[in-house]
């Protein structure tokens, strides 16, 4: 099979993936900008952004954690460094997107510590291209739990680490066909340059295989940069 058939369901899922991603943000946004708040349906002056007019996401002030009903939309981008390393042949390197929603699971935690901050949990949709040793295409879906720590500023670092589901035409020496698994762990921070908005940069450490469903089952390995844009509301 030549390298234009084999690209052209990578083209389409891109493709797919960038035009519901932007008419997503782009109607939420919308939608937030038209919307007329009151403010007797707020139990306090703390729960305004000031810059807006809109419901604060902060449970206090900027920084300080946030409200258990905050949700989140992300669009992000980034490459992977691929390592022969744990088992793995070849370095693959790898051009990602991703699209990501995610819940606050409750109030701050860990008051009067170091570690005070939210858990959250977030479901990521990406998709990709392996550009070398060869090309080939990649779409998943993973959950992802992270944590953000309450700094007290605009600069909020977080952890975060998920498992999922990927559909891949990479195939041997280090995997076996179409359906694999991905692990990821990683950290990074977000600068919120609005109340409701922060962009981010994080790294991660990511490992796809088949769990031993079919062989080969060597791996695939690498560290992953990534950056973007998060929105909350």
């Amino acid at each position: 099979m030549n390298n234009r058939a084999r690209n052209h369901p990578f083209a389409l899922t891109v493709t797919w993936f960038l035009a519901i991603g932007a008419v997503t943000a782009t109607s939420w946004y919308q939608a937030r900008a038209q919307s007329e708040p009151s403010s007797r349906s707020y139990a306090s002056a703390s729960t305004l952004n000031p810059e807006s007019g809109w419901r604060s996401i902060w449970q206090n002030e900027v920084g300080e954690g946030f409200r258990s009903t905050i949700q989140s939309i992300g669009l992000s981008s980034g490459a992977t460094y691929g390592l022969a390393a744990f088992g793995g042949r070849e370095a693959h390197q790898l051009a990602l997107i991703s699209l990501s929603y995610g819940h606050m699971l409750g109030h701050v935690c860990g008051e009067g510590h170091w570690y005070r901050g939210n858990w959250e949990l977030r479901g990521e949709l990406f998709t990709g291209a392996q550009f070398s040793p060869d090309t080939e295409w990649l779409v998943g879906l993973t959950p992802h739990l992270r944590y953000h720590f309450a700094s007290g500023t605009r600069w909020i670092p977080f952890v975060d680490g998920g498992a999922g589901v990927t559909a891949t035409g990479i195939g041997p020496p280090d995997l076996s066909g179409t359906f694999e698994f991905n692990l990821q762990a990683g950290a990074g921070i977000q600068w919120f340059i609005r109340n409701n908005m922060a962009l981010s940069v994080e790294a991660r450490y990511v490992h796809w295989s088949c769990a031993g469903l079919h062989d080969p089952n060597l791996g695939l390995n690498g560290v992953t940069g990534m950056a973007g844009v998060t929105f909350f509301f």
